[in-house]
């Protein structure tokens, strides 16, 4: 069991790097058009962007799936466990507690979510696809520490 358990925290630590990559050069990339649409302001409750959700909840659901019919491949499960708990992470990081899309007016005092918050807005600032930095979601450099950059 620990063996599982340390499969999918590895999954779900590898996703940030998987996530800083295709964000930078496939969002900000190829996939521009999907993504242009987080960058610019709306009053939609959804945008394009959201449909890299729907195909990395799939890519889980499908890792899941083959893991659970075919015996051998077991550890599919505990990966697309790992891109599930990612997602949940960011869906609560990302769409809940930076860009507000379930309304609340919580304030935060650790410095680690004061960071990652920060870098995130400070990714927003440009709604180009050319220029823009800060590309994680559940990590940030510590160049974006309150005190480092006001």
């Amino acid at each position: 069991m620990i063996y599982k358990l340390a499969i999918l925290l590895l999954s779900f630590v590898s996703m940030e790097a998987f996530a800083w990559f295709s964000h930078k050069y496939i969002m900000h990339g190829i996939m521009w058009r999907w993504h242009e649409s987080h960058h610019k302001n709306h009053h939609s409750i959804l945008e394009k962007n959201d449909l890299f959700s729907i195909i990395f909840g799939l890519l889980a659901i499908i890792l899941i799936l083959i893991g659970s019919i075919l015996e051998k491949y077991q550890l599919l499960i505990w990966i697309g466990g790992g891109v599930t708990l990612y997602g949940i992470f960011y869906f609560i990081f990302h769409d809940i507690i930076v860009h507000k899309r379930i309304k609340h007016q919580f304030s935060f005092r650790n410095k680690y979510l004061k960071r990652i918050i920060k870098a995130h807005h400070i990714h927003h600032k440009l709604s180009t696809r050319e220029g823009a930095e800060a590309f994680g979601f559940l990590y940030a450099d510590k160049k974006y520490s309150s005190k480092n950059n006001s």
